[in-house]
């Protein structure tokens, strides 16, 4: 039984992709740092009320969740930024791909 998601069967062939610029990484993680930080406070909170003996058992699941939730966050906040750096080296002068101006 399979399942339909992002990665393509190894049977079929898709065109390549021009390469994607990187977005500038100091911004992404200035821009998710507040979040970041909360995370944490929230896992130590987790840690430190869980009942001695129990940390891990007590707290592993709210951790878990906290940062698939942070790893969701940087990832909407990761892709278009990665998207609007490949927008903004764009550059509309230089044609279609097969080196043809495109049709206006």
């Amino acid at each position: 039984m399979g399942q339909t998601g992002c990665i393509p069967a190894p049977h079929l062939e898709l065109p390549p992709m021009e390469p994607m610029p990187p977005f500038d990484r100091a911004a992404d993680v200035a821009a998710l740092w507040e979040q970041v930080e909360a995370v944490l406070g929230r896992v130590a909170d987790a840690i430190n009320t869980a009942p001695d003996g129990y940390v891990i058992a007590a707290s592993e699941r709210t951790v878990l969740h906290l940062f698939a939730d942070l790893r969701k966050t940087a990832y909407e906040a990761g892709i278009p930024m990665r998207t609007d750096a490949a927008e903004a080296a764009f550059s509309p002068s230089d044609g279609s791909r097969d080196g043809q101006d495109a049709p206006r």
